[in-house]
């Protein structure tokens, strides 16, 4: 068996193939969120390549079926088992049932699905801001109820799919859905990625007695991915040329992949925990956001904020 590599040999340009290679997960059992599309699936394939069986949960099982049938096609002998299990992390009841369908640990959860930018205001089911309601809730719902299966895995990991957009809003606790101030797509999408890091500082803390790491990250800008589908090009032209918006290097889908395969899978990370990285690389720390193309926000890794942050999601859904 081949020995996995250096993390000092990653970078940018690293393919989750490349940070899988020589890891071994047989007997390992894996959730990936929105695994139908962009790096959920290339996620999903380096994870079953080194043997994990790995379920995709998601909206649409049709094409998450379809997908499990050409990994499976394209795997090697000896890959991990694919299946798939329906979520549809705007309405809970799905995330309830995903969750009491679930029985035996669960060593990795990759909490990848979101939503970008719609251009008008949505609401979730349960009458949360779209954004925030899928992108933080439904994963915060998911994974606490999955919270004893982490914790029988002894060793779980979570992984935590944020964004450079993080920086476009912090955590806006005392208007949450947007009630009060105009809705704003890139602000609320900044909150929901916020929210996303600042669940693996929470989880960090409360589970590390239960042997669960949990870590987010930025995944780059993809040249190839679903998350765009709801966002009005137009007005991402304009942001762009405002300058209040500022693009890191376009990846492929198999480089956006890799960070998160890093911290789900990589023992070079074993033990790491309530971190934010991107490009297989922790993140520096950056003070404002004028033309920044990576880096974390403060606020975004504050144990105050994430303490806070848990609270309200607690309450949130019950």
């Amino acid at each position: 068996m081949s020995v996995p590599r250096n993390p000092g040999t990653f970078s940018a340009t690293t393919t989750a193939a490349e940070v899988i290679d020589g890891v071994d997960l047989h007997g390992r059992r894996a959730v990936v969120t929105g695994a139908t599309s962009g790096i959920g699936v290339e996620t999903a394939r380096a994870l079953a390549s080194a043997g994990a069986d790995v379920t995709l949960a998601v909206r649409n099982t049709d094409a998450g079926a379809q997908v499990a049938a050409r990994l499976e096609a394209e795997l090697p002998s000896g890959a991990g088992k694919l299946s798939v299990g329906r979520l549809d992390l705007s309405d809970r009841s799905t995330v309830a049932a995903f969750v009491a369908d679930w029985t035996g640990p669960l060593d990795i959860l990759v909490n990848n699905a979101g939503v970008m930018a719609p251009p008008e205001i949505a609401h979730t089911a349960d009458g949360r801001e779209w954004q925030f309601g899928v992108n933080h809730l439904g994963h915060f719902a998911l994974a606490t109820g999955l919270h004893s299966a982490l914790a029988a895995a002894n060793g779980a990991r979570i992984v935590s799919v944020s964004s450079v957009g993080h920086q476009f809003s912090p955590v806006i606790f005392d208007d949450l859905d947007y009630r009060f101030r105009p809705y704003d797509p890139w602000t609320s999408y900044g909150q929901s990625k916020t929210a996303n890091a600042l669940f693996a500082v929470g989880a960090a803390e409360r589970w590390a007695d239960d042997g669960i790491t949990a870590n987010a990250l930025m995944p780059g800008n993809i040249a190839d991915t679903s998350l765009a589908r709801h966002m009005d090009m137009e007005q991402v032209t304009a942001f762009i040329a405002s300058g209040d918006l500022a693009l890191p290097p376009q990846k492929t889908v198999e480089q956006g992949a890799a960070t998160s395969v890093l911290l789900a899978a990589s023992p070079t990370v074993e033990g790491v925990t309530g971190r934010y990285y991107e490009d297989c690389a922790e993140a520096k720390p950056v003070t404002e956001r004028a033309g920044n193309v990576g880096g974390v926000a403060p606020y975004a890794l504050d144990q105050d904020n994430a303490a806070r942050l848990w609270t309200v999601s607690e309450d949130l859904i019950r």
